[in-house]
């Protein structure tokens, strides 16, 4: 549980002690104001997390119908952190990750106080290949993440597969990069697709099904490959991941668990993608 906004959070200062017997006492028939759908109650350092309910109209203040306890102190921490953004749900996902089996109440930005209910983010790894470092995928997503436009509270595992490593299977003298990039490197005689070089010997092409297309379009005859397609090398093992392919054009596209976006993607592809993934009604914005 994450409140939508922080506006419909309200803390309140009791002088009892945060049982649930009291709690429920002290604000069951009390009035409450129309936005406020969640009591932060604190006596001292107790800190106890309550969902309200009101009766129905439009008054100002309306009396309080049920009262549900989220958390008690025993469970509930108080944080006051003023480099989070309470409304980024994100960033209070990451930051309740450092306390497990706590609700985490936090103070933050502005002086603006929201919550995050014990143990409630969800995981999202970015998986990708380099160099070049660092991952420009793994950029984007952190950019994403930080604008407040992602509506779930993810936290982010980072997964770069190192393309150097993946030219190791090659039993070939020889590799073929599709371009050279800053670190792309066997230990062995190095050629690079995008310089149009001319290759002697018998080679490896370490790249996807466009960089052996391009071959072919160049050289028109048959070379071996290792695969380094994010779509094509991803683990299926049922993991949230967002990966980069080339033959998406725009847009985004789900694939199972997986979101994927074009190698030029823009934040805005990031932030769609994600909430696309994690949404209910996933692949409705989708595009090619």
């Amino acid at each position: 549980m994450l409140p939508g906004h922080c506006k419909v959070v309200a803390v309140k200062e009791v002088n009892f002690q945060l049982t649930t017997e009291n709690i429920l006492k002290n604000i069951e028939g009390k009035n409450a104001y129309t936005r406020c759908d969640y009591y932060v109650l604190r006596n001292k350092n107790d800190v106890a997390i309550v969902a309200i309910a009101k009766e129905d109209g439009i008054d100002l203040f309306r009396p309080i119908t049920e009262c549900n306890i989220i958390s008690l102190p025993a469970d509930t921490l108080y944080l006051e952190d003023e480099t989070i953004d309470v409304i980024n749900m994100p960033a209070m996902a990451e930051i309740s990750k450092k306390y497990p089996g706590k609700a985490l109440v936090v103070e933050g930005k502005f002086g603006h106080v929201s919550f995050i209910e014990r143990d409630t983010y969800i995981e999202l790894e970015v998986f990708d290949v380099v160099p070049p470092y660092p991952s420009k995928l793994s950029g984007l997503v952190k950019t994403a993440l930080a604008t407040g436009m992602i509506d779930f509270p993810i936290t982010v595992n980072y997964k770069d597969v190192d393309i150097n490593r993946l030219a190791e299977q090659a039993e070939t003298g020889a590799i073929l990069f599709p371009c050279r990039a800053s670190g792309l490197k066997s230990g062995k005689k190095d050629y690079y697709l995008d310089q149009i070089p001319e290759v002697k010997e018998e080679c490896t092409l370490i790249g996807c099904d466009l960089s052996e297309r391009i071959y072919h379009s160049l050289y028109d005859k048959n070379i071996f490959r290792v695969e380094i397609c994010p779509h094509k090398i991803v683990p299926c093992d049922g993991k949230k991941r967002i990966i980069k392919c080339c033959k998406i054009r725009n847009g985004y596209i789900l694939d199972g668990n997986t979101a994927v976006v074009p190698w030029g993607a823009t934040v805005k592809e990031i932030i769609d993608a994600i909430n696309g993934l994690f949404s209910e009604e996933s692949g409705h914005n989708s595009s090619r």
